[in-house]
């Protein structure tokens, strides 16, 4: 009886992975979902895995990973890349249409991350926060941190610069344990 349910709780895994892994989103910048992707760990958020949007974003600042906004924000920034931030950041129809697919289907509110789903709980629904920085849990999670080792700071600048502090981020991982301010160094709240 023992090793009956032993081997049902296996197969009950199994078919539950496999389940996870077919109805999961397979168009990762083109990539198939791989079994090791059901192993990963789900604390941070999403790496940017998709080149295009590497390669168009990174060339004025960090990537941002998809999960760090919900869909309908990065909806509006894709729809007003004419005036972004100051700058005109306008892409040809093919890859606006590419990289608005991509960031829409791996945002916050689509994500299985569980940084991701700390920011969707801090938004409204009627929230379409347009910055990174003014998601109320980026903002939390950033309070005591004083000014004059962001703002201040010319290694960091902005709320904004994750990479300067953040040193894994573009992998996905803001674990506070990571954090190294340039010129203060390690810090945790």
């Amino acid at each position: 009886m023992k090793n009956f349910l032993i081997v049902t709780a296996l197969l009950a895994l199994i078919l539950g992975l496999t389940a996870k892994l077919a109805l999961s989103d397979d168009d990762h910048d083109g990539q198939e979902r791989k079994w090791s992707d059901l192993f990963k760990p789900t604390s941070g958020v999403a790496p940017v895995l998709n080149k295009k949007y590497v390669t168009e974003c990174s060339s004025c600042h960090m990537a941002y990973p998809a999960g760090l906004l919900p869909a309908r924000s990065w909806e509006k920034i894709m729809l007003t890349l004419d005036s972004h931030f100051g700058e005109n950041a306008e892409l040809d129809p093919q890859s606006l249409s590419e990289l608005t697919k991509y960031l829409v289907d791996n945002s916050a509110d689509k994500s299985g991350y569980r940084r991701s789903k700390k920011i969707m709980r801090s938004l409204t629904e009627k929230d379409v926060p347009l910055r990174i920085t003014e998601t109320p849990y980026i903002m939390r999670k950033h309070d005591e941190i004083p000014q004059k080792l962001i703002k201040a700071n010319p290694k960091v600048a902005s709320l904004s610069n994750c990479i300067a502090c953040h040193r894994n981020a573009e992998n996905g991982s803001f674990n506070e344990h990571e954090i190294n301010i340039p010129g203060y160094g390690h810090w945790e709240d």
